[in-house]
């Protein structure tokens, strides 16, 4: 039997994942399995499997921000509020452990690129006790995803324009929100919703199908769960809140995917910006997306050994067993992670259905994530 799947079929029997599919491609080579099941008591899981993918969305939106830049529609350093002009006028919490009251004008525009470097100001810090994280999760709703309960486009945006940003733009790192805000940008520079925009610069031309923020094949879709002291707890299931066109179509995590779309994201990054002889994107964009633009630093909350790219985490460091210098991807909070890795020509996925609240929820992801770096 080979590695990957022994990793997957141990991890079921050990019952730190219900389910799981996990590809490793290597040198286009890619090494797939998949064990457990969709739903308790359901379906076996199938390459085919539909999951929530949550944060690893938001490579995705960045390289469709780079499609609309490489277009001229949008640039990377003009300010956000042509578009956006509930930012025109932002302003600073004096200090993180006050009142989210006590502000001062920013000293700058917000730019697309400080949403795609997550360095606009908006966003979660390291430290979750900080009166400001209270008004992103209940006026924003930002957090894990809940399309059916999250404010159209337009009345998020309003909410958003009374949240004061937690640094100077371009003055530090805070995670997330970016992400949703560029969303948004993206929707209004086009005209056109979300998905159309990711269809058109990237998953039209990448044959992602299975791509998208919603589905009527519930069949496909793995169920939803959060562990607890009783055992696992379904939070959502197939015929839930990704059964229906959301009112938001979030770019910092509500994208649903199959192994094998998010694998051929990966091979794209990869390739340069190429895709069987088809150019996505240039190699300067996929340089700048895959580029570390800012320094976690050692022990950061997020970025442990990483920096951040667009949209994604860049390895500075061999932290962990898992990490390769220079690797880029992310993780998604409902189980889920996506990586290149372009010293070895590595693309691997993860998809799983049990969010990530301890360490019996990322073992096995981390036990994949180490045998796709060695």
């Amino acid at each position: 039997m080979k590695r990957l799947q022994q990793l997957l079929d141990d991890a079921c029997a050990r019952g730190t994942v219900l389910g799981a599919v996990a590809l490793v491609s290597r040198d286009g080579e890619p090494e797939l399995a998949y064990a457990g099941e969709q739903t308790i008591g359901g379906a076996a899981m199938t390459p085919d499997t539909i999951f929530r993918i949550a944060s690893i969305t938001k490579p995705i939106v960045a390289a469709a921000t780079m499609v609309l830049v490489e277009r001229g529609v949008i640039d990377l350093d003009e300010s956000v509020a042509w578009l956006l002009p509930e930012l025109a006028d932002p302003v600073v919490l004096r200090n993180l452990e006050g009142p989210t009251d006590d502000v001062m004008p920013a000293e700058r525009a917000i730019t697309v690129r400080d949403l795609l470097t997550f360095q606009a100001g908006h966003g979660f810090p390291q430290r979750f006790d900080l009166p400001i994280v209270q008004v992103l999760t209940e006026q924003l709703a930002e957090g894990p995803p809940q399309p059916q309960h999250h404010p159209a486009p337009d009345d998020w945006m309003r909410a958003l324009s009374t949240v004061p940003l937690l640094h100077q733009p371009g003055a530090g790192w805070t995670y997330n929100t970016g992400a949703d805000i560029l969303g948004v940008l993206l929707s209004r520079a086009t005209g056109e919703s979300l998905i159309d925009v990711l269809s058109d610069a990237v998953l039209g031309p990448l044959r992602m199908t299975d791509t998208s923020f919603w589905t009527t094949d519930v069949d496909r879709l793995a169920g939803l769960y959060r562990r607890g002291d009783a055992g696992l707890e379904l939070i959502d299931p197939p015929q839930g809140q990704w059964a229906a066109p959301p009112a938001f179509e979030s770019g910092g995590g509500g994208l649903l995917s199959t192994v094998h779309d998010w694998h051929r994201f990966g091979r794209m990054i990869l390739a340069g910006g190429d895709q069987g002889g088809r150019r996505v994107l240039s190699e300067e964009s996929v340089k700048l997306i895959t580029t570390a633009h800012v320094d976690g630093g050692p022990q950061h909350l997020f970025l442990d050994g990483q920096g951040w790219g667009f949209g994604g985490a860049v390895d500075l460091r061999t932290a962990h067993p898992w990490n390769v210098i220079g690797r880029y991807g992310w993780v998604g909070g409902t189980g889920t992670a996506g990586y290149v890795i372009g010293s070895t020509q590595t693309v691997v996925v993860w998809l799983s259905q049990v969010e990530m609240g301890g360490p019996d929820d990322t073992a096995a992801m981390s036990d994949v994530l180490t045998y796709a770096a060695r």
